[in-house]
């Protein structure tokens, strides 16, 4: 059996976190679903061994249960949840390993993709690249963590999109839902923010010489460094 904590403070903020939520019935549900239980468990709003219960997030959403299901399926294809016959479903642990696999998938796949875009990004794409510093500053300087996440990934995603390569984007953002997990956790310690600013704009400033080796260094620079930050983090636990 998992850790179990107390269900009803864990089902309370389950419940408060998708109160208000309105899904839209043009898109499938279930794609909606699971970004709304994986963006919870990445947030920490749910946290290891909180249970996930399928008729109960059904309820609050006002839909049937099949689309649930299909969203926890793949919340649990990411390793987030577990599921336990006549158990039930709870909140995976974080598991150093998985931690560590998805920054090796996700170092190889974005240096080839930084590589590729610096030596066609334009200067328009250069100034859309500040902008989402800017706003990831700001994010950090308010503490707003959960923003500041997605505004880190909104850097990374364009990089990658100069190149069209949506897709390699998409398979990094499915193998780092256990990094994120820690990186949201490691995110108020002193320096970190300033330091993941501070690294972005070198990245930036190398993109916009459109130097494919100091880009490249620069971003390897900045995940090794998110890397250790990890791992850190984690050996304190």
């Amino acid at each position: 059996m998992p850790p179990r904590p107390e269900a009803s403070g864990d089902q309370s903020t389950l419940n408060g976190y998708l109160s208000g939520v309105s899904l839209n019935r043009a898109v499938p549900l279930r794609d909606q679903i699971y970004l709304l239980v994986r963006r919870a468990i990445i947030t920490g709003k749910l946290a290891p061994g909180a249970p996930i219960n399928e008729v109960e997030i059904a309820a609050k959403l006002g839909t049937s249960r099949t689309p649930v299901r299909e969203a926890v399926k793949k919340v649990s294809d990411e390793g987030l949840v577990n599921v336990f016959a006549q158990n039930g479903t709870f909140v995976a642990e974080i598991k150093r390993n998985q931690v560590e696999e998805a920054y090796i998938i996700r170092i190889a796949l974005e240096l080839e993709s930084i590589r590729r875009a610096a030596s066609v990004i334009t200067p328009e794409q250069i100034q859309d690249l500040e902008d989402i510093v800017h706003a990831h500053e700001v994010a950090f300087n308010r503490a707003r963590f959960d923003e500041a996440i997605l505004r880190d990934d909104d850097f990374h995603r364009y990089i990658a999109e100069v190149n069209d390569l949506a897709m390699l984007w998409k398979v990094v953002d499915v193998s780092k839902a256990q990094m994120d997990r820690c990186r949201l956790l490691t995110l108020p310690s002193e320096g970190a923010a300033q330091q993941t600013i501070a690294q972005h704009r070198i990245i930036l400033e190398a993109l916009r010489r459109n130097d494919v080796a100091a880009s490249t260094a620069a971003l390897q620079t900045h995940l090794e460094t998110s890397l250790h930050n990890t791992q850190t983090y984690l050996n304190s636990l």
